[in-house]
């Protein structure tokens, strides 16, 4: 039930008019369905900002990744709360690899 309302809620995304294509890899999706509503609302828009190239606010800490992640990025949906992605801009390819508290990303 769970994984549909992602799908949902990715294929809305999706239908929007974005300029990068939006994968998920198996950990996003899996992490993804243990935030609340409200939670789940902020990483999609944040998804959607990100799929349209946009900058996204300083509040949210968007930086690339050092060492053996440095192809990676990560932005702070809220102070414990890390998103982390990848954008190919030659391919025009947004990936979601990963969402989580610091501790239980790293």
């Amino acid at each position: 039930m769970e994984s549909m309302k992602l799908l949902k809620t990715l294929m809305s995304i999706k239908r929007l008019c974005v300029k990068y294509e939006i994968r998920v890899l198996k950990e996003y999706k899996k992490n993804y369905k243990k935030l609340t509503l409200k939670e789940k609302d902020l990483v999609d828009e944040i998804v959607y900002r990100l799929s349209n190239n946009e900058t996204l606010e300083r509040k949210y800490k968007d930086h690339k990744l050092k060492g053996e992640f440095k192809e990676l990025r990560e932005c702070h949906v809220k102070p414990d709360l890390l998103l982390i992605y990848q954008k190919q801009d030659d391919k025009l390819i947004l990936t979601c690899i990963n969402i989580g508290s610091h501790s239980e990303l790293f």
